[in-house]
């Protein structure tokens, strides 16, 4: 068994990319399989090293490794040593019409209440007419001839699938420049390279059908080859997610403090009936089944993801943890704030709260009570038993209870109404920094 990813490095990768990658490795380990990354860098003008580094950098992140790593600008002698193997078979032909010419065709047969496909016009050509073509300057883009026939497969995802041929045109392979075009390049890769599933979107399908009548036309034996298609991912509102796709780009998830063992989790369980658990790839791989991918498109709930994010925070051990923190923060301090976090960039402003310089509010009629804090400070050093200790002797010293005695500490300590235990927190941020805070705080 071998699968392949194969992004395009003209962008990021989003999470519908990371969903597919995913996919693919999880099935390649789950069966002892081979997994092999791909560039598809065959479009010059759009494809970019700082997008294909990205790309590997993401995966790595999101925990995914690969036996080997092909890039297809290094593989264009393949493409055309494959294009004058049909060329020779007769399955490719030369075109010479202009975009424009073309839609004009289109039009016409819309027209006409037909539907707008290509209407093979460059077969009439007699050789006489190329070679005149050719000298007027004119260079040819080459269409693969689709089979008259309907092809079907057993889709591991879909079920059973087929496309009929003759309701597609005749796809374009070669550009005129001589450039290939993905429809093409990735049958001639998984041919050669032995790729036995291919797992991918939905939207795919189509092409799955002229990529499996280009694959026995260049050989090889559809048999060989098993596919999957998974519905693609909407928003939360059930919208296009690829509307929305600059905002949920690994990148910015990984900026954003998403632990790869929450977005690896969310995404192998994204589709099916099982509850998403946090994991990385190589701890999800023993149950991974594509047989239970549902059908139907998948919703990409940003809150789930979120709620699994927070589940591996509250986890973590301070070794996993430990060269993500601030410089300077210990074991006490993670143990007191983790169970808070959501995201792992907000550990940040309570290592202010406790080794930094903050202001808290002045708090308006709280006066006299921060300054009887204030006061009643015990002296150092503290521990975990301060806190009550102190919040008691208030309580009987003011009559103080509940929120009215709690809440105004908390601002004056934090400047939050929220945050983690202030029986851990105190003694992290000691006697000088909270005396200066509810001083302030008092308005003193």
């Amino acid at each position: 068994m071998k699968l392949r990813f194969a992004p395009s490095p003209t962008g990021l990768l989003h999470v519908g990319n990371a969903r597919v990658a995913l996919a693919n490795w999880l099935h390649a380990r789950r069966h002892g399989g081979e997994f092999l990354l791909r560039l598809d860098d065959t479009d010059l003008e759009r494809s970019k090293p700082e997008f294909a580094t990205a790309i590997e950098e993401d995966l790595r992140w999101l925990g995914l490794d690969w036996s080997e790593r092909v890039a297809q600008s290094d593989r264009l002698d393949r493409y055309a040593a494959a294009a004058e193997a049909l060329k020779a078979a007769g399955r490719i032909y030369p075109c010479f019409e202009t975009e424009e010419e073309l839609a004009y065709k289109r039009e016409r047969r819309r027209r006409e209440g037909k539907p707008p496909l290509y209407d093979r016009e460059a077969l009439r050509m007699t050789q006489e007419q190329i070679e005149r073509a050719i000298a007027n300057g004119k260079q040819p883009y080459w269409r693969f001839m689709l089979s008259p026939r309907s092809v079907a497969w057993h889709d591991l995802v879909l079920g059973e699938r087929s496309v009929k041929l003759s309701a597609i045109s005749d796809p374009v392979l070669v550009r005129a420049d001589g450039s290939p075009l993905y429809t093409f390049t990735s049958v001639v890769d998984d041919l050669e390279m032995g790729i036995t599933h291919v797992i991918r979107g939905e939207d795919h399908v189509t092409n799955t059908g002229i990529q499996l009548d280009l694959y026995a036309a260049l050989g090889g034996n559809p048999m060989h080859l098993n596919f999957a298609h998974l519905p693609l991912l909407t928003d939360q509102e059930g919208g296009a997610l690829s509307k929305r796709l600059g905002s949920i780009s690994l990148r910015h998830l990984r900026k954003d403090g998403i632990e790869p063992a929450a977005l690896a989790g969310y995404l192998a369980a994204l589709g099916t009936s099982a509850d998403p658990v946090p994991g990385l790839p190589r701890d999800l791989a023993p149950a991974w089944d594509i047989g239970r991918v549902s059908h139907a498109s998948a919703r990409f709930d940003t809150r789930q993801m979120l709620a699994l994010n927070r589940r591996v925070l509250h986890e973590a051990p301070f070794a996993a943890v430990t060269d993500r923190l601030p410089e300077g923060a210990d074991e006490a301090f993670w143990l007191a704030v983790r169970g808070n976090l959501d995201l792992m960039r907000e550990a940040r402003p309570w290592f202010d709260v406790v080794r930094g310089t903050i202001v808290p509010p002045v708090q308006e009629g709280e006066a006299d009570f921060l300054t009887a804090a204030l006061a009643a400070l015990p002296p150092e050093p503290w521990d975990g038993a301060t806190w009550g200790a102190w919040t008691g002797a208030l309580k009987a010293a003011t009559g103080r209870k509940g929120k009215a005695l709690f809440l105004p500490l908390r601002l004056a300590l934090t400047g939050e109404e929220h945050g983690p235990d202030l029986g851990t927190l105190l003694p992290l941020i000691g006697q000088d920094r909270a005396a200066l805070r509810l001083r302030i705080s008092s308005g003193a």
